[in-house]
Order: structure tokens, then C-alpha cells, then sequence
């Protein structure tokens, strides 16, 4: 297959490799957001704004910014999908990854499966809007013109 424009071969290592670094791209921006986020209001920053299920919400200000924090971290997310995974293909498989796992790290963190309504809308629209902007954004880096050498032609 080596005649293949983009030929894809399976690498596990590879794709593993993507799946930490865009977990350590949603922890680490997402950690940035809720930082700038406590700063602005001058709160005492925490791991239960980002893990406990029980805080997303409309109805507290500790909410409504750990909410704004999360829904702000889906672009920041999706430069790394153009940056990292460079796939429009694969876009959505790695950002259901990342919030399977953030889903994972909530359950262990907070010894109990989340089940508040609003933290699985905020996780949704936060899949949504993190895939559609990666997915934009590959899509348009993909499309470019390829620049072919142009050559000096011969006059036959």
C-alpha cells in the first residue's frame, strides 16, 4: 500500500500516545480556565469544581463558573485535536475518550456514579461543541491546496 495517499496504519502506540496527551490537554486547560475563572470572582480554586458531578449546575455561582470553565475548555480542546490529531475522522473518537475518562475520574473521585442531569448536559454540549470545532478546524487544515513544484516548463 505504499502507492496510497495517506495510508493509515494501525498503531497502538500511537494512538495511545494521542489519547494521554489530549487527556493531559483537557486536564491541563481546563485546570488553566477554572484558575483564571476562581481569580476573576476571587475564589479558592478546587478538584471538586472539575470532578464532583454534584457542583456543575445553573443554580450556584461556584456552578455557573466551573459550567462557563467547561463549556470554554471545548475549543481550547479542539486546537488540540488540530494540533495533535490532525484527523477530522477522528475527531470524535477522541474527544468521547477524553470524557469517558473524565466520566471514569468523576465516578472514582467522587466514589459515586455521577448522576446529576446537569453534569451529563454540560458533558454533552461539551462533546458536542469540542467535536464540531476539532472536526471544523481538521477539515479546513485538510482541504488546503497542495503546492505542486512548479517546475520551469520546456518548449517542445
Amino acid at each position: 500500500m505504499a502507492g496510497q495517499f495517506r495510508s493509515y496504519v494501525w498503531d497502538p502506540l500511537l494512538i495511545l500516545s494521542q489519547i494521554a496527551l489530549m487527556q493531559t490537554i483537557y486536564y491541563g486547560s481546563l485546570g488553566l480556565w477554572l484558575a483564571l475563572v476562581d481569580g476573576l470572582v476571587r475564589s479558592s480554586p478546587s478538584l471538586d469544581q472539575m470532578f464532583d458531578a454534584e457542583i456543575l449546575g445553573f443554580s450556584t455561582p461556584p456552578g455557573r463558573l466551573s459550567t462557563m470553565s467547561f463549556v470554554l475548555n471545548a475549543p481550547t480542546c479542539a486546537l488540540g485535536l488540530l494540533y495533535f490529531i490532525r484527523r477530522g475522522k477522528q475527531c470524535l473518537d477522541f474527544t468521547v475518550t477524553v470524557h469517558f475518562f473524565h466520566l471514569l475520574g468523576c465516578w472514582f473521585y467522587s466514589s459515586r456514579f455521577p448522576s446529576a442531569l446537569t453534569w451529563w448536559l454540560v458533558q454533552a454540549v461539551c462533546i458536542a461543541l469540542m467535536a464540531v470545532i476539532g472536526e471544523y478546524l481538521c477539515m479546513r487544515s485538510e482541504l488546503k491546496e497542495i503546492p505542486l513544484n512548479s517546475a520551469p516548463k520546456s518548449n517542445v
